[in-house]
């Protein structure tokens, strides 16, 4: 990596991290722009943009068009300077996306099964994994700039420690990524780099005060206010899931009873379905619960999809439920913009509708009259893609 992107200390090297900031913002300047933007001389910041160039990180856009005179040249990022790895691992799978120096995403590879586990040998082996398939799709590692990973449950982005991954108190997990990875590394919960992922995409639709649902087996929420991804004092803010809202004396694998995850998630819908089929309410699923003794998240989906009866009556329960717990959400956040995502929007309207219901009908209107309600624009890409772009600003100091 160059030695300016890693030099925390050097005025020189910071200045540089400034224009590129700059090239981000505005996808493209002038010189007489930078110079006017940092308060610095255009033979300085002339040299500056020299130096740039000729280490690969920017690159001469042409000249542009003016009301007279001369016409300036316009410079913006190298997309091919370098690369960041955005890895976002789930249970049973890991999907991996790659962006170029631009913040573009140039690759999504999704669905590569790997069962993590709490040991570092297993943490060892996903980044080795991860490594071969950057490579395989034609990115050399020498390119990569930064990695960000991404898991469920708690995780202190910070101190680099997953406590749902939890290995030892002297091994942080970002320390074992590093070493195998050799460039920075951050980790980060799934819900707020889907959070974040969502928030840079829809640019300008985006609103700076968002909140992002992440129903899937779990549930998470990752917060954006003022245009920023809010951690709160321990790190481990956005756990929705087990905020205690619901009378039902289930107990959350969290240990505590009444989350609102035992009502509205992946894990809830299995275990509505499967009630409901030993019931012997009739399904399409009814056959394959029969010969197999269980039913998978997947299947359910499928059922969905399929519009089978019994599971869209099931995931519309769920839809209230949320709506129920994003309702307090309105009243508490007032957020101007609400994403939901994860595995569980397969159900698109009949998840939707009965949300929508149960907020108009809970929270204050005078709250939620500003705040709009969709579906996540980059489904099962969104926390790669967050985690391509967290590693980004975490190595560019944005």
């Amino acid at each position: 990596m160059a030695t300016f992107l890693s030099d925390t200390s050097s005025k020189n090297a910071a200045i540089k991290r400034d224009i590129l900031k700059l090239c981000i913002k505005h996808s493209n300047y002038s010189i007489a722009d930078f110079s006017r933007n940092l308060g610095i001389s255009v033979p300085t910041i002339t040299k500056f943009i020299s130096e740039l160039i000729a280490e690969g990180f920017l690159r001469d856009e042409g000249k542009i068009g003016t009301s007279g005179g001369r016409r300036p040249s316009v410079y913006g990022l190298n997309p091919e300077a370098g690369y960041f790895v955005g890895v976002d691992v789930a249970r049973h799978h890991y999907h991996i996306s790659i962006s170029n120096f631009k913040g573009e995403i140039i690759n999504f590879i999704q669905d590569i099964e790997y069962v993590l586990e709490a040991t570092e040998e297993s943490f060892r082996t996903i980044c080795r994994m991860v490594k071969d398939e950057v490579t395989k799709s034609g990115i050399p590692w020498i390119k990569v700039l930064g990695v960000g990973v991404s898991l469920s449950g708690r995780v202190n982005p910070e101190k680099g420690y997953s406590l749902t991954y939890f290995v030892s108190d002297d091994l942080p997990l970002k320390s074992i990524f590093q070493k195998e990875f050799n460039v920075p590394v951050n980790i980060e919960n799934d819900s707020r780099a889907m959070a974040y992922g969502e928030y840079l995409t829809l640019g300008k639709d985006a609103d700076p005060n968002m909140v992002f649902i992440n129903i899937s087996w779990g549930l998470g929420m990752g917060i954006i206010m003022d245009g920023n991804l809010y951690y709160g004092k321990s790190g481990y803010s956005g756990e929705l899931g087990h905020f205690p809202v619901l009378d039902n004396n289930l107990i959350c694998r969290c240990g505590k009873v009444g989350c609102l995850e035992t009502g509205a998630s992946g894990s809830a819908l299995h275990r509505m379905i499967v009630e409901k089929l030993e019931k012997g309410q009739p399904s399409s699923l009814a056959t394959l619960y029969k010969k197999k003794g269980d039913i998978e998240l997947g299947e359910i989906l499928d059922a969905v999809r399929d519009e089978d009866v019994l599971a869209i009556d099931t995931i519309g329960q769920i839809g209230d439920t949320l709506g129920r717990g994003i309702a307090g959400v309105l009243n508490i956040f007032n957020p101007g913009l609400v994403v939901i995502g994860g595995r569980l929007i397969v159900g698109k309207e009949y998840l939707l509708l009965p949300i929508k219901t149960a907020v108009n009908r809970l929270s204050l209107s005078r709250v939620s009259a500003d705040t709009k309600i969709v579906f996540s624009c980059l489904g099962r890409r969104a926390a790669s893609v967050g985690d391509c772009l967290l590693s980004r600003a975490n190595v560019l100091g944005l």
